[in-house]
């Protein structure tokens, strides 16, 4: 079973920038579809962004441009740069295996705090 492990979170200000990794055990990245997802204190958790196999990606709405979904297989890994993060970014970050048999696994999540 795969099992997926974020990291990179952390206390950042607005306007600055992150990375997050995922990390996915098993060797099946290459098979499966990727996303991130968020969960802000007291909402439901909503989508980010979402990599296929093919590479191909879709954000939701409010990113705006400001961050990068990307996948590299070889590595098993999964990242979402984030950049010119403002308030409203805070929350647990969690990547989640979209595709395949493992569809619905979830990571624990990393958290992100934007704070002056």
């Amino acid at each position: 079973q795969v099992q997926l492990v974020e990291s990179g979170g952390g206390l950042v200000q607005p306007g600055g920038s992150l990375r997050l990794s995922c990390a996915a055990s098993g060797g099946i990245l290459k098979r499966i579809a990727m996303g991130w997802y968020r969960q802000a204190p007291g909402k439901q958790r909503e989508v980010v962004a979402v990599i296929t196999i093919g590479g191909t990606t879709n954000y939701a709405g409010f990113v705006k441009g400001r961050f990068t979904i990307s996948r590299d297989n070889a590595k098993n890994m999964v990242y979402l740069q984030m950049n010119s993060l403002k308030f409203e970014v805070t929350a647990v970050y969690y990547c989640k295996v979209v595709t395949g048999h493992e569809a619905g696994t979830w990571g624990q999540g990393t958290q992100i705090t934007v704070s002056s």
